[in-house]
């Protein structure tokens, strides 16, 4: 084993169980810090908490190699008022938590990263964005970002060092975006979203996680750090790279407009949708690490192909 222990705050969900399952092969336990209890399963367990109240569970945080934060309500809803507060307080208020007890603690985790989101930039179709000229967009979800990484940025975690880990949209195989986008391929609706021009920030489920891996690796990167493949693609590309990776020539195009009522009808906003998100990883790619699906014909070639 090569380290000791993993501790996944809010790890209950998608990226969390392939975390689990990745780090459980790598550290002698892996604890999940989660509202609802689960079963062990061999070194991997769960240890109840709220994520806005300090308890025993502290206890779990001391003489931790990695702790990852992934708490957060789902974004994939209406911008009611209710659900903006919802979205913001399960982000902010777990992260100030956290960085409360770690700064009180004797020995707090070694590494502490936040998934946060590379949808803080601005909309961009005319240039990347990166850690270092992006520039920062405006509207609800950059206003999200920005309080969730003030909140993990403010605290004073001298033993502790810190990323904020700008993830884009995980493609992969069993959840996520991926699925649904796949359904929409299956029923012939798999053509362009909007003009189809706006390019997508993706990641491989795959390469998610070994980025994670090769930070804990590497002690001299901290701050902000973009997750998403070096190559983002537009809109209209990664429609015809999931249909051709199917086998289906055709897909009905889904006009701006169309969207709309469909956002409304099922409860989300276009904005996940039509938001050119351009982002390039810089760090990572300045540091020499090695993107095992960089390029969105691979990635979806293999995620494809392990669920037909």
């Amino acid at each position: 084993m090569s380290y000791r222990k993993i501790v996944l705050a809010g790890g209950n969900g998608y990226l969390g169980g392939l975390l689990a399952k990745h780090f459980s092969d790598l550290a002698e336990e892996v604890i999940i810090l989660a509202r609802k209890p689960q079963a062990e399963k061999g070194n991997i367990k769960t240890i109840l908490w709220d994520g806005k109240t300090a308890g025993s569970w502290i206890k779990a945080l001391e003489n931790t190699d990695l702790l990852i934060n992934l708490c957060g309500k789902n974004v994939n809803c209406r911008y009611t008022r209710k659900n903006q507060e919802e979205i913001i307080n399960s982000r902010v208020i777990p992260t100030r938590l956290l960085g409360k007890v770690i700064s009180a603690i004797e020995t707090p985790p070694k590494l502490w990263i936040n998934i946060t989101s590379a949808t803080i930039y601005r909309h961009a179709e005319d240039r990347p964005q990166d850690e270092y000229t992006g520039e920062i967009g405006y509207g609800f979800s950059i206003d999200v970002c920005k309080a969730w990484e003030k909140s993990f940025f403010e605290s004073e975690t001298p033993k502790t060092r810190k990323i904020a880990l700008r993830m884009g949209i995980v493609l992969g195989r069993t959840d996520g975006a991926f699925p649904r986008l796949l359904n929409l391929v299956k029923f012939g609706l798999g053509g362009k979203q909007g003009n189809g021009n706006q390019y997508v920030n993706w990641v491989h489920e795959q390469d998610a996680i070994h980025s994670i891996a090769w930070l804990l690796k590497n002690s001299a990167i901290e701050g902000v750090v973009n997750c998403t493949s070096p190559n983002a693609v537009t809109n209209t590309i990664l429609m015809q790279t999931i249909r051709k990776a199917y086998g289906i020539p055709f897909g009905l195009p889904a006009p701006a407009w169309l969207l709309a009522i469909g956002a409304r009808i099922i409860g989300t906003e276009t904005e996940l949708i039509l938001k050119s998100r351009w982002v390039k990883p810089t760090v990572l790619l300045n540091n020499e690490f090695q993107f095992q699906y960089g390029k969105i014909e691979e990635a979806v070639h293999d995620i494809v192909s392990l669920r037909i």
